[in-house]
């Protein structure tokens, strides 16, 4: 099937032809016939399947051909939610690429930055809106900007939203726009408190999944894990890229202050590096991504918060230096790399306190990780290992069992 076939309009086309793309995603080939008959959506497909076109594309061809008041000012008639920054100006981006012959004005406002660019662009009128929720409700409360003639509302990333904590927000907002809009929502993974959302704000929805029936995860991504002590991680990592293959990295650390100190060792192992999280200024966080992406920098240290919405093309390997408490971000972490059929590494480092974290994201994804015994760092700790205390049985160390480091050596 081809993009012409699902009765897009010209100018979409025309731009579609210009960006190169042809044939449409599967979750763009099942969600745009619906939202272009102005159905509610629930649609489930993990990052880099295109799913920003599969809002995005119906949403400008509606919009386009919706009749509008001659000679008054532009109004927000779409919005879009997204949970962070990086998002946020990702999808403004696909609005403004794809709807470059529409005529429709795009804007977006995110927090972190002066409003003061945001205002103008708003007072100049706008026809489609990017915003994510805290800023969008500041704008609002101080009348900046109306949600009255709002007709299409989507929800992107809705599990991280929540994981985030705007779901208060997000309600907030949608007893604000009008009872009779469209409604779309995407996410990655649908957790209960996402289908209990889906449930009040969605009016008969078409639901749309391009999950793997076997794994959330994306199926032409290469899963191991590297079993090793916390204090070997580090010297794990230089280990791995030392390897030529090991092109650039997304590299994803528990903690703030863990992605800063490991972007200085690398950095002092002579591994171009950069570290982007909350604390860093919007401005510095696009610098460190655009030398990134440009080859400039070899690895990216990133909090999941900073790193969502991250589109970078033809990344190698995510390697989770830190497992995540919330077994879903390993499903987000890795949907950096694979993106839209290509191939990618996932490399995870398990220490013996994280195993109860591994073990929630196997049960999660459905399937066990590979484990890399053949590396200088390994774990003499790694679960399943037999050990010998004061000659009894030995038996398994697991994470209801574990022997210190100490203990071991002692009795060797």
């Amino acid at each position: 099937m081809r993009f012409e076939s699902l009765g897009l309009c010209p100018e979409i086309l025309r731009a579609l032809e210009g960006m190169n793309h042809k044939i449409p995603t599967p979750v763009q080939e099942k969600a745009i016939p619906p939202v272009l008959e102005g159905k509610d959506l629930m649609g489930c497909a993990q990052t880099g399947t295109g799913k920003t076109a599969a809002f995005a594309l119906p949403i400008l061809q509606r919009l386009r051909q919706a009749p509008t008041r001659k000679g008054g000012p532009r109004v927000i008639r779409a919005l879009v939610l997204t949970p962070t920054r990086e998002l946020c100006g990702q999808v403004t981006e696909s609005f403004v690429a794809y709807g470059k012959y529409s005529g429709l004005k795009v804007t977006s406002v995110y927090g972190g930055v002066s409003q003061h660019r945001q205002e103008e662009a708003l007072r100049r009128g706008v026809d489609i809106l990017v915003a994510t929720p805290g800023r969008l409700l500041d704008l609002e409360s101080q009348r900046l900007l109306s949600l009255d003639s709002v007709g299409t509302l989507v929800l992107d990333e809705a599990d991280r939203m929540l994981d985030m904590g705007f779901l208060p927000d997000v309600r907030k907002i949608i007893s604000r726009v009008p009872a009779g809009r469209q409604t779309l929502m995407f996410s990655a993974t649908i957790p209960n408190e996402i289908k209990r959302l889906a449930d009040t704000i969605l009016r008969y929805p078409v639901s749309v999944s391009v999950t793997p029936t076997s794994s959330p995860t994306a199926e032409n991504v290469e899963h191991s894990v590297y079993y090793v002590e916390k204090s070997g991680k580090g010297e794990l990592l230089r280990h791995l890229l030392s390897d030529d293959s090991a092109r650039n990295a997304l590299v994803f650390t528990r903690t703030k202050r863990g992605a800063d100190r490991l972007a200085e060792q690398l950095v002092r192992a002579r591994i171009d590096a950069e570290a982007i999280h909350g604390d860093r200024t919007q401005s510095a966080r696009e610098r460190a991504l655009a030398k990134f992406k440009r080859g400039e920098t070899r690895v990216l240290v990133a909090t999941d918060v900073a790193a969502r919405g991250l589109d970078i093309v033809d990344l190698s390997h995510v390697v989770n230096f830190d497992l995540p408490e919330e077994p879903e971000s390993y499903v987000h972490r890795i949907g950096r790399t694979a993106r839209a059929g290509a191939s990618g590494i996932a490399i995870s480092f398990c220490s013996i306190e994280e195993r109860p974290l591994l073990t929630a994201i196997e049960r999660l994804i459905r399937r066990h990780l590979d484990v890399v015994d053949d590396h200088p760092f390994r774990s003499l700790l790694r679960p399943g290992i037999p050990t010998k205390l004061d000659n009894r049985p030995a038996r398994p160390v697991n994470a209801r069992y574990m022997i210190s480091a100490t203990e071991l050596f002692r009795t060797a």
